[in-house]
């Protein structure tokens, strides 16, 4: 069969990926608000683009559900 079906947005466009980040690799203004911590997690969108910096991985994945995108891990 060859009939074509549009199956709306692709996938990959829900995707954002979370990876943890060094707090020391940070920018200043984000250290000092990021007093004891050492790692934060990353939210980024399919480009690479950071959407959102937050304090642990489930926090992440929910934060990333609670807008209708699937989180994945970036290792």
């Amino acid at each position: 069969m060859n009939t074509k079906y549009d199956f709306g947005a692709a996938p990959e466009a829900n995707i954002v990926y979370v990876r943890p980040v060094a707090v020391a690799d940070l920018p200043d203004e984000i250290r000092v608000q990021a007093v004891g911590l050492q790692t934060l997690y990353a939210v980024h969108d399919a480009g690479g683009e950071r959407l959102a910096l937050v304090a642990d991985c489930k926090l992440a994945f929910a934060l990333a559900r609670q807008h209708d995108r699937t989180p994945v891990h970036v290792h």
